[in-house]
Protein backbone atom coordinates (compact mmCIF):
# COMPACT_ATOMS: atom_id res chain seq x y z
CA UNK A 1 0.00 0.00 0.00
CA UNK A 2 2.54 2.47 0.91
CA UNK A 3 5.88 1.26 -1.17
CA UNK A 4 7.97 0.66 2.24
CA UNK A 5 10.01 -1.97 2.65
CA UNK A 6 9.79 -2.75 6.36
CA UNK A 7 11.68 -5.74 6.03
CA UNK A 8 14.69 -4.65 4.55
CA UNK A 9 17.76 -4.90 6.45
CA UNK A 10 19.27 -1.47 5.30
CA UNK A 11 16.78 0.64 7.33
CA UNK A 12 15.31 0.97 10.60
CA UNK A 13 12.51 3.12 11.89
CA UNK A 14 13.32 6.66 12.87
CA UNK A 15 11.90 8.09 15.81
CA UNK A 16 11.07 12.19 15.80
CA UNK A 17 10.61 11.80 19.88
CA UNK A 18 13.24 12.00 22.85
CA UNK A 19 11.14 8.87 24.37
CA UNK A 20 12.92 5.85 22.86
CA UNK A 21 9.80 3.58 23.73
CA UNK A 22 7.95 4.96 20.80
CA UNK A 23 7.99 3.66 17.17
CA UNK A 24 7.66 5.55 13.82
CA UNK A 25 6.90 4.31 10.83
CA UNK A 26 9.11 6.70 8.93
CA UNK A 27 12.68 4.42 7.33
CA UNK A 28 15.77 6.02 7.91
CA UNK A 29 19.05 5.07 5.48
CA UNK A 30 21.62 2.80 6.09
CA UNK A 31 23.75 6.14 7.65
CA UNK A 32 21.75 4.64 10.98
CA UNK A 33 21.70 0.97 9.99
CA UNK A 34 20.86 -1.69 12.66
CA UNK A 35 19.72 -4.99 12.46
CA UNK A 36 16.09 -5.58 14.44
CA UNK A 37 16.71 -7.41 17.29
CA UNK A 38 20.25 -6.09 17.86
CA UNK A 39 20.99 -3.71 20.23
CA UNK A 40 24.59 -3.11 19.85
CA UNK A 41 24.08 -0.76 17.10
CA UNK A 42 24.04 3.03 18.75
CA UNK A 43 21.53 5.07 16.77
CA UNK A 44 21.08 9.00 16.66
CA UNK A 45 17.20 9.89 17.15
CA UNK A 46 15.52 12.66 15.75
CA UNK A 47 14.92 15.63 17.83
CA UNK A 48 13.58 19.15 17.46
CA UNK A 49 17.41 20.93 18.22
CA UNK A 50 18.32 18.41 14.65
CA UNK A 51 15.90 20.24 12.56
CA UNK A 52 15.10 23.73 14.42
CA UNK A 53 16.99 25.62 12.11
CA UNK A 54 14.04 24.33 9.67
CA UNK A 55 11.26 25.38 11.70
CA UNK A 56 12.86 28.88 11.99
CA UNK A 57 12.76 28.93 8.10
CA UNK A 58 10.15 27.41 7.32
CA UNK A 59 7.95 30.10 9.26
CA UNK A 60 9.91 33.20 7.68
CA UNK A 61 8.37 31.40 4.30
CA UNK A 62 4.96 30.77 5.62
CA UNK A 63 4.82 34.56 6.29
CA UNK A 64 4.16 34.94 2.69
CA UNK A 65 0.70 33.23 3.18
CA UNK A 66 -0.38 35.41 5.72
CA UNK A 67 -1.09 38.03 2.77
CA UNK A 68 -3.64 35.40 1.30
CA UNK A 69 -5.64 35.14 4.87
CA UNK A 70 -5.61 38.74 5.21
CA UNK A 71 -7.12 38.61 1.60
CA UNK A 72 -9.81 36.41 2.14
CA UNK A 73 -10.86 38.18 5.96
CA UNK A 74 -10.65 41.65 4.16
CA UNK A 75 -13.45 40.97 1.93
CA UNK A 76 -15.81 41.53 4.48
CA UNK A 77 -14.36 44.23 6.00
CA UNK A 78 -14.62 46.04 2.46
CA UNK A 79 -17.96 44.55 2.17
CA UNK A 80 -19.33 46.05 5.49
CA UNK A 81 -17.32 49.21 5.38
CA UNK A 82 -18.36 50.19 1.59
CA UNK A 83 -22.39 48.30 1.44
CA UNK A 84 -24.07 51.46 2.31
CA UNK A 85 -22.14 53.12 -1.27
CA UNK A 86 -21.79 49.71 -3.66
CA UNK A 87 -24.33 47.38 -4.95
CA UNK A 88 -24.79 43.98 -4.27
CA UNK A 89 -23.47 42.71 -7.20
CA UNK A 90 -20.27 45.21 -6.89
CA UNK A 91 -19.26 44.39 -3.68
CA UNK A 92 -19.35 40.56 -4.68
CA UNK A 93 -17.21 41.60 -7.66
CA UNK A 94 -15.12 43.35 -4.47
CA UNK A 95 -14.87 39.49 -2.93
CA UNK A 96 -14.48 37.28 -5.74
CA UNK A 97 -11.71 39.52 -7.87
CA UNK A 98 -9.05 38.45 -5.35
CA UNK A 99 -10.44 34.89 -6.13
CA UNK A 100 -10.62 35.37 -10.24
CA UNK A 101 -6.95 36.80 -10.54
CA UNK A 102 -5.04 33.97 -7.67
CA UNK A 103 -5.18 31.47 -10.68
CA UNK A 104 -2.90 33.88 -12.65
CA UNK A 105 0.64 34.29 -9.74
CA UNK A 106 -0.92 30.21 -9.27
CA UNK A 107 -0.29 29.58 -13.32
CA UNK A 108 3.01 31.84 -13.48
CA UNK A 109 4.88 30.62 -10.50
CA UNK A 110 5.51 26.67 -11.62
CA UNK A 111 7.51 27.55 -14.47
CA UNK A 112 8.78 30.43 -12.64
CA UNK A 113 10.12 28.94 -9.19
CA UNK A 114 11.46 26.28 -11.98
CA UNK A 115 13.74 28.79 -13.49
CA UNK A 116 14.75 31.03 -10.91
CA UNK A 117 14.39 29.40 -7.82
CA UNK A 118 12.54 28.75 -4.95
CA UNK A 119 13.39 31.62 -2.70
CA UNK A 120 13.41 34.39 -5.15
CA UNK A 121 9.76 34.09 -6.00
CA UNK A 122 9.12 33.70 -2.08
CA UNK A 123 10.81 37.42 -2.06
CA UNK A 124 9.15 38.46 -5.49
CA UNK A 125 5.37 37.41 -4.31
CA UNK A 126 5.95 40.12 -2.01
CA UNK A 127 5.79 43.27 -4.37
CA UNK A 128 2.43 42.69 -6.26
CA UNK A 129 0.79 43.02 -2.40
CA UNK A 130 2.54 45.48 -1.31
CA UNK A 131 1.44 47.55 -4.34
CA UNK A 132 -2.20 46.75 -3.54
CA UNK A 133 -1.87 47.68 -0.02
CA UNK A 134 -0.70 51.48 -1.69
CA UNK A 135 -3.48 51.24 -4.12
CA UNK A 136 -6.04 50.96 -1.51
CA UNK A 137 -4.80 53.89 0.70
CA UNK A 138 -5.25 56.31 -2.43
CA UNK A 139 -8.59 55.06 -3.47
CA UNK A 140 -10.73 56.62 -3.85
CA UNK A 141 -13.48 55.04 -6.31
CA UNK A 142 -14.44 51.49 -6.67
CA UNK A 143 -12.51 50.98 -10.02
CA UNK A 144 -9.05 51.03 -7.75
CA UNK A 145 -10.04 49.07 -5.13
CA UNK A 146 -10.52 46.72 -8.29
CA UNK A 147 -7.72 46.99 -9.64
CA UNK A 148 -5.81 46.58 -6.15
CA UNK A 149 -7.81 43.45 -5.59
CA UNK A 150 -7.09 42.15 -8.61
CA UNK A 151 -2.76 42.84 -7.78
CA UNK A 152 -3.52 41.41 -4.59
CA UNK A 153 -4.78 37.66 -5.79
CA UNK A 154 -1.70 37.69 -8.12
CA UNK A 155 0.14 38.08 -4.88
CA UNK A 156 -1.26 35.25 -3.14
CA UNK A 157 -1.52 32.70 -6.01
CA UNK A 158 2.30 33.12 -6.26
CA UNK A 159 2.68 32.66 -2.55
CA UNK A 160 2.04 28.88 -3.69
CA UNK A 161 6.15 28.31 -3.76
CA UNK A 162 6.23 28.20 0.04
CA UNK A 163 4.79 25.18 0.14
CA UNK A 164 7.00 23.78 -2.54
CA UNK A 165 9.66 25.45 -0.84
CA UNK A 166 8.87 23.92 2.47
CA UNK A 167 8.46 20.64 1.43
CA UNK A 168 12.14 20.44 0.10
CA UNK A 169 14.00 21.98 3.11
CA UNK A 170 12.08 19.67 5.64
CA UNK A 171 13.13 16.25 7.17
CA UNK A 172 10.27 13.78 5.96
CA UNK A 173 9.41 13.17 9.95
CA UNK A 174 8.15 17.30 10.23
CA UNK A 175 7.20 17.77 6.93
CA UNK A 176 3.47 17.15 7.67
CA UNK A 177 3.76 19.45 10.30
CA UNK A 178 5.69 22.25 9.02
CA UNK A 179 3.23 22.19 5.74
CA UNK A 180 0.35 22.26 8.07
CA UNK A 181 2.14 25.14 9.25
CA UNK A 182 0.60 27.09 6.18
CA UNK A 183 -3.00 27.10 7.48
CA UNK A 184 -1.94 28.64 10.96
CA UNK A 185 0.00 31.73 9.26
CA UNK A 186 -3.22 31.91 6.87
CA UNK A 187 -5.60 31.76 9.70
CA UNK A 188 -3.22 34.34 11.41
CA UNK A 189 -3.94 36.84 8.79
CA UNK A 190 -7.29 36.21 9.36
CA UNK A 191 -7.46 37.15 12.84
CA UNK A 192 -5.24 40.03 12.62
CA UNK A 193 -7.82 41.19 9.90
CA UNK A 194 -11.13 40.32 11.84
CA UNK A 195 -9.74 41.76 14.82
CA UNK A 196 -8.10 45.23 13.35
CA UNK A 197 -11.33 45.43 11.57
CA UNK A 198 -13.08 45.75 14.78
CA UNK A 199 -11.16 49.18 15.61
CA UNK A 200 -9.96 50.29 12.15
CA UNK A 201 -11.68 51.47 8.71
CA UNK A 202 -10.38 49.36 5.58
CA UNK A 203 -7.85 52.10 4.42
CA UNK A 204 -6.58 52.10 7.63
CA UNK A 205 -6.10 48.74 7.99
CA UNK A 206 -4.23 49.18 4.29
CA UNK A 207 -1.61 51.14 6.02
CA UNK A 208 -1.06 48.70 9.14
CA UNK A 209 -0.77 45.96 6.07
CA UNK A 210 1.75 47.61 3.66
CA UNK A 211 3.83 47.95 6.26
CA UNK A 212 4.19 44.15 7.56
CA UNK A 213 4.47 43.25 3.92
CA UNK A 214 7.21 45.26 3.43
CA UNK A 215 8.67 43.85 6.85
CA UNK A 216 7.89 40.59 5.58
CA UNK A 217 10.16 41.32 2.12
CA UNK A 218 12.78 41.71 4.07
CA UNK A 219 13.00 38.96 6.18
CA UNK A 220 12.88 36.34 3.33
CA UNK A 221 16.21 37.80 2.04
CA UNK A 222 17.89 35.58 4.64
CA UNK A 223 16.40 32.12 3.84
CA UNK A 224 18.45 29.71 2.12
CA UNK A 225 17.91 27.96 -1.58
CA UNK A 226 15.83 24.89 -1.80
CA UNK A 227 18.33 22.35 -1.96
CA UNK A 228 16.16 20.12 -4.30
CA UNK A 229 16.33 22.75 -6.79
CA UNK A 230 19.65 23.37 -6.35
CA UNK A 231 20.32 19.73 -7.40
CA UNK A 232 17.68 19.30 -9.95
CA UNK A 233 17.85 22.68 -11.86
CA UNK A 234 20.68 24.78 -10.88
CA UNK A 235 22.64 25.82 -13.51
CA UNK A 236 26.35 25.22 -13.32
CA UNK A 237 29.35 22.72 -12.91
CA UNK A 238 28.22 19.46 -11.40
CA UNK A 239 30.90 20.52 -8.81
CA UNK A 240 29.66 23.94 -8.19
CA UNK A 241 26.15 22.34 -7.33
CA UNK A 242 27.33 19.97 -5.23
CA UNK A 243 29.39 22.04 -2.92
CA UNK A 244 25.78 24.37 -3.07
CA UNK A 245 23.49 21.51 -1.50
CA UNK A 246 25.90 20.71 1.32
CA UNK A 247 26.50 23.86 2.25
CA UNK A 248 22.58 24.36 2.70
CA UNK A 249 22.37 21.12 4.23
CA UNK A 250 24.88 21.87 6.71
CA UNK A 251 22.75 24.52 7.78
CA UNK A 252 19.49 22.97 7.95
CA UNK A 253 20.76 19.91 9.54
CA UNK A 254 23.00 20.53 12.22
CA UNK A 255 23.42 16.68 12.88
CA UNK A 256 25.94 14.48 10.35
CA UNK A 257 23.86 11.48 10.56
CA UNK A 258 20.91 13.58 9.28
CA UNK A 259 23.04 15.41 6.84
CA UNK A 260 23.94 12.39 5.29
CA UNK A 261 20.43 11.25 5.17
CA UNK A 262 19.07 14.41 3.42
CA UNK A 263 21.84 13.79 1.48
CA UNK A 264 21.31 10.60 -0.35
CA UNK A 265 17.34 11.38 -0.52
CA UNK A 266 18.20 14.13 -2.63
CA UNK A 267 20.35 12.61 -4.99
CA UNK A 268 18.27 10.15 -5.36
CA UNK A 269 14.94 12.01 -6.02
CA UNK A 270 17.45 14.28 -8.42
CA UNK A 271 18.33 10.75 -10.33
CA UNK A 272 14.74 10.53 -10.96
CA UNK A 273 13.40 13.65 -12.18
CA UNK A 274 16.74 14.49 -14.32
CA UNK A 275 15.40 16.36 -17.23
CA UNK A 276 18.59 18.13 -18.73
CA UNK A 277 17.15 19.25 -22.42
CA UNK A 278 17.80 22.32 -23.25
CA UNK A 279 15.49 22.60 -26.18
CA UNK A 280 11.61 24.18 -25.46
CA UNK A 281 10.19 21.24 -27.66
CA UNK A 282 12.34 18.61 -26.08
CA UNK A 283 11.33 19.78 -22.25
CA UNK A 284 7.28 20.32 -23.66
CA UNK A 285 7.61 16.67 -25.45
CA UNK A 286 9.26 15.40 -22.08
CA UNK A 287 6.24 17.01 -19.64
CA UNK A 288 3.48 15.66 -21.71
CA UNK A 289 5.31 12.42 -21.33
CA UNK A 290 5.26 12.75 -17.88
CA UNK A 291 1.54 13.41 -17.33
CA UNK A 292 0.93 10.04 -18.74
CA UNK A 293 2.44 8.36 -16.03
CA UNK A 294 0.51 7.56 -13.15
CA UNK A 295 2.94 9.57 -10.49
CA UNK A 296 1.95 12.75 -11.82
CA UNK A 297 -1.96 11.76 -12.93
CA UNK A 298 -3.55 10.03 -10.45
CA UNK A 299 -2.23 12.54 -7.43
CA UNK A 300 -3.21 15.42 -9.66
CA UNK A 301 -6.98 13.78 -10.03
CA UNK A 302 -7.49 13.15 -6.38
CA UNK A 303 -6.58 16.65 -5.58
CA UNK A 304 -8.88 18.26 -8.19
CA UNK A 305 -11.16 16.30 -6.66
CA UNK A 306 -10.59 17.42 -2.69
CA UNK A 307 -10.20 20.86 -4.04
CA UNK A 308 -13.61 20.92 -5.39
CA UNK A 309 -15.28 19.36 -2.38
CA UNK A 310 -13.77 21.44 -0.22
CA UNK A 311 -15.06 24.54 -2.01
CA UNK A 312 -18.22 23.31 -2.46
CA UNK A 313 -18.76 22.44 0.68
CA UNK A 314 -18.51 25.95 2.04
CA UNK A 315 -14.73 26.05 3.85
CA UNK A 316 -14.67 29.46 2.00
CA UNK A 317 -17.71 30.85 2.20
CA UNK A 318 -17.59 31.37 5.86
CA UNK A 319 -14.48 33.20 5.62
CA UNK A 320 -15.49 35.44 2.60
CA UNK A 321 -18.78 36.49 4.11
CA UNK A 322 -18.23 36.49 7.72
CA UNK A 323 -20.36 39.50 8.90
CA UNK A 324 -23.19 38.49 6.17
CA UNK A 325 -23.11 34.50 7.40
CA UNK A 326 -23.69 36.33 10.99
CA UNK A 327 -26.53 38.54 9.19
CA UNK A 328 -27.84 35.53 8.10
CA UNK A 329 -27.98 33.81 11.78
CA UNK A 330 -29.76 36.91 13.44
CA UNK A 331 -26.87 39.24 13.94
CA UNK A 332 -27.01 39.50 17.32
CA UNK A 333 -26.84 36.64 19.80
CA UNK A 334 -26.96 38.06 22.85
CA UNK A 335 -27.45 40.90 24.94
CA UNK A 336 -23.75 42.02 24.22
CA UNK A 337 -22.83 39.56 21.50
CA UNK A 338 -23.11 40.73 17.71
CA UNK A 339 -21.82 39.67 14.47
CA UNK A 340 -18.67 41.34 15.07
CA UNK A 341 -17.99 39.70 18.23
CA UNK A 342 -18.97 36.56 16.25
CA UNK A 343 -16.38 37.34 13.78
CA UNK A 344 -13.59 37.84 16.27
CA UNK A 345 -14.05 34.40 17.65
CA UNK A 346 -14.08 32.71 14.16
CA UNK A 347 -10.90 34.08 13.58
CA UNK A 348 -9.70 32.84 17.17
CA UNK A 349 -10.68 29.37 16.48
CA UNK A 350 -9.80 29.30 13.09
CA UNK A 351 -5.95 30.46 14.35
CA UNK A 352 -6.18 27.83 17.55
CA UNK A 353 -7.42 24.89 15.51
CA UNK A 354 -4.96 25.42 12.70
CA UNK A 355 -2.04 24.91 15.57
CA UNK A 356 -3.44 22.26 16.71
CA UNK A 357 -4.17 20.57 13.55
CA UNK A 358 -0.56 21.26 13.03
CA UNK A 359 0.90 19.13 16.10
CA UNK A 360 -1.90 16.42 15.40
CA UNK A 361 -0.24 16.05 11.96
CA UNK A 362 2.58 14.46 13.00
CA UNK A 363 0.79 11.51 15.00
CA UNK A 364 -2.49 11.04 13.14
CA UNK A 365 -2.63 10.82 9.27
CA UNK A 366 -3.93 13.09 6.26
CA UNK A 367 -6.63 10.41 5.64
CA UNK A 368 -7.54 10.28 9.35
CA UNK A 369 -8.09 14.02 9.71
CA UNK A 370 -9.50 14.44 6.61
CA UNK A 371 -12.90 12.20 7.63
CA UNK A 372 -12.70 13.40 10.86
CA UNK A 373 -13.02 16.87 9.40
CA UNK A 374 -15.61 15.98 6.42
CA UNK A 375 -17.74 13.88 9.28
CA UNK A 376 -17.91 17.11 11.56
CA UNK A 377 -18.88 19.69 8.68
CA UNK A 378 -21.30 17.49 8.12
CA UNK A 379 -23.04 16.67 11.17
CA UNK A 380 -22.48 20.58 12.38
CA UNK A 381 -24.31 21.57 8.79
CA UNK A 382 -27.17 19.55 8.92
CA UNK A 383 -28.35 19.81 12.59
CA UNK A 384 -27.73 23.85 11.21
CA UNK A 385 -29.95 23.61 8.13
CA UNK A 386 -32.31 22.00 11.01
CA UNK A 387 -32.26 24.22 13.36
CA UNK A 388 -33.38 26.84 10.72
CA UNK A 389 -36.63 24.16 9.90
CA UNK A 390 -37.41 24.23 13.40
CA UNK A 391 -37.53 27.44 14.63
CA UNK A 392 -39.66 28.67 11.71
CA UNK A 393 -43.17 28.89 11.84
CA UNK A 394 -46.30 29.74 8.89
CA UNK A 395 -48.59 32.45 10.52
CA UNK A 396 -52.30 33.01 9.69
CA UNK A 397 -50.93 34.91 6.69
CA UNK A 398 -48.84 32.84 4.94
CA UNK A 399 -45.93 34.32 5.85
CA UNK A 400 -42.65 32.88 7.59
CA UNK A 401 -42.00 33.47 11.30
CA UNK A 402 -39.02 32.63 13.73
CA UNK A 403 -39.89 30.84 17.03
CA UNK A 404 -37.01 30.38 19.37
CA UNK A 405 -35.05 33.60 18.60
CA UNK A 406 -33.75 34.26 21.68
CA UNK A 407 -32.11 30.34 21.09
CA UNK A 408 -29.92 31.77 18.35
CA UNK A 409 -26.40 31.00 20.07
CA UNK A 410 -27.34 27.05 19.47
CA UNK A 411 -26.68 28.20 15.92
CA UNK A 412 -23.70 30.26 16.54
CA UNK A 413 -21.90 27.21 18.64
CA UNK A 414 -22.92 25.14 14.97
CA UNK A 415 -21.42 27.29 12.44
CA UNK A 416 -18.28 27.80 15.00
CA UNK A 417 -18.15 24.14 15.52
CA UNK A 418 -18.18 23.78 11.26
CA UNK A 419 -15.34 26.09 11.27
CA UNK A 420 -13.36 24.07 13.65
CA UNK A 421 -13.94 20.85 12.14
CA UNK A 422 -13.23 22.00 8.77
CA UNK A 423 -9.97 23.19 9.98
CA UNK A 424 -8.77 19.60 11.45
CA UNK A 425 -8.45 18.41 7.56
CA UNK A 426 -10.29 20.08 4.62
CA UNK A 427 -9.24 23.45 4.83
CA UNK A 428 -5.63 22.21 5.81
CA UNK A 429 -4.85 18.98 3.94
CA UNK A 430 -5.60 19.81 0.30
CA UNK A 431 -2.95 22.24 0.13
CA UNK A 432 -0.17 20.78 1.90
CA UNK A 433 -0.40 17.48 -0.32
CA UNK A 434 0.17 19.40 -3.43
CA UNK A 435 4.15 19.56 -1.95
CA UNK A 436 3.83 15.70 -0.85
CA UNK A 437 1.95 13.88 -3.76
CA UNK A 438 3.56 15.60 -6.59
CA UNK A 439 6.69 14.02 -7.96
CA UNK A 440 9.45 16.85 -7.80
CA UNK A 441 10.16 17.03 -11.37
CA UNK A 442 6.91 18.76 -12.00
CA UNK A 443 5.40 20.07 -8.69
CA UNK A 444 6.53 23.30 -9.71
CA UNK A 445 4.17 23.90 -12.74
CA UNK A 446 1.42 20.91 -11.36
CA UNK A 447 1.41 22.54 -8.30
CA UNK A 448 1.32 25.84 -10.06
CA UNK A 449 -1.92 24.10 -12.20
CA UNK A 450 -3.69 22.83 -9.21
CA UNK A 451 -3.65 26.10 -6.88
CA UNK A 452 -4.73 27.98 -10.08
CA UNK A 453 -7.86 25.17 -10.73
CA UNK A 454 -8.57 25.36 -6.73
CA UNK A 455 -8.73 29.68 -6.64
CA UNK A 456 -10.84 29.41 -10.24
CA UNK A 457 -13.54 26.95 -7.80
CA UNK A 458 -13.36 29.31 -5.45
CA UNK A 459 -14.30 32.32 -7.26
CA UNK A 460 -17.10 30.29 -8.58
CA UNK A 461 -18.43 29.93 -5.14
CA UNK A 462 -18.07 33.39 -3.92
CA UNK A 463 -19.14 35.14 -6.46
CA UNK A 464 -22.45 33.11 -6.36
CA UNK A 465 -22.81 32.85 -2.57
CA UNK A 466 -24.98 35.48 -2.64
CA UNK A 467 -27.31 34.88 -5.19
CA UNK A 468 -27.43 30.90 -3.89
CA UNK A 469 -28.58 32.58 -0.41
CA UNK A 470 -31.57 33.98 -2.10
CA UNK A 471 -32.64 30.98 -4.06
CA UNK A 472 -31.58 28.77 -1.44
CA UNK A 473 -32.17 30.51 1.86
CA UNK A 474 -30.13 29.87 4.38
CA UNK A 475 -31.17 26.28 5.42
CA UNK A 476 -30.85 25.15 1.68
CA UNK A 477 -27.61 26.27 1.49
CA UNK A 478 -26.34 24.42 4.80
CA UNK A 479 -27.79 20.91 3.74
CA UNK A 480 -26.10 20.97 0.54
CA UNK A 481 -22.72 22.17 2.53
CA UNK A 482 -23.38 18.91 4.51
CA UNK A 483 -23.86 16.47 1.73
CA UNK A 484 -21.07 17.63 0.16
CA UNK A 485 -18.67 17.26 3.38
CA UNK A 486 -20.23 13.52 3.69
CA UNK A 487 -19.06 12.94 -0.43
CA UNK A 488 -16.32 14.32 0.33
CA UNK A 489 -15.39 11.80 3.86
CA UNK A 490 -16.26 8.84 1.57
CA UNK A 491 -13.72 10.23 -1.34
CA UNK A 492 -10.78 10.63 1.42
CA UNK A 493 -11.81 6.91 2.55
CA UNK A 494 -11.40 5.35 -1.16
CA UNK A 495 -9.03 7.38 -2.80
CA UNK A 496 -6.16 9.31 -0.11
CA UNK A 497 -3.65 7.82 0.22
CA UNK A 498 -1.59 7.96 3.25
CA UNK A 499 2.09 10.08 3.18
CA UNK A 500 2.99 10.74 7.06
CA UNK A 501 6.33 9.58 7.41
CA UNK A 502 6.65 8.47 3.88
CA UNK A 503 9.94 10.22 1.55
CA UNK A 504 8.91 11.43 -1.77
CA UNK A 505 10.35 8.27 -3.26
CA UNK A 506 8.13 6.08 -1.73
CA UNK A 507 5.10 8.17 -2.39
CA UNK A 508 6.04 8.25 -6.48
CA UNK A 509 6.37 4.41 -5.79
CA UNK A 510 3.12 4.27 -4.48
CA UNK A 511 1.31 5.60 -7.51
CA UNK A 512 3.97 4.00 -10.00
CA UNK A 513 2.19 0.24 -8.82
CA UNK A 514 -0.11 -1.50 -10.67
CA UNK A 515 -3.35 -1.71 -9.68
Amino acid sequence: MDGSNPQSPERMPLNLSSDSSKDNDYEVSKNEVVLEGFDSVKTHKLVYKDVLPQIIISCLAHCIVIQAGINMAYSTILEDGLKDTLTTNQISWIASLVTLSLPCGSLFVGPLMDYFGRKKICIISCIPSIISWIFLIVAKSEVLIYIARIIAGISGGLSTVSLVYISEITHPQIRPMLLCFNSIFVSLGILITYSLGVWLAWNQMAIVFLIMNICIFFSLLFIPESPYWIMCFGKGESSQINHQVETILKKLNKTEQIYDQELVRIKEVSQNSSNQNNSLVKKMAWFYQQLKTPTVYKPTIILLVLFLLQQLAGTYVIIFYALSVFENLGGSFGKSFDKYDAMVILGILRFLMSLLTSFFSKNYGRRFLCITSGLGMAFSMFFSAMYFYLTSAVDENGQTKEVMADQKWILLVLVLFYVCTSCIGFVIIPWTLIGELLPISVRGIMGGFLVSAAYVMMFGVTKTYPYLVKALGAQGLFYFFSVTSLIGATFVYVFLPETLGKSFAEIEKYFDKKD
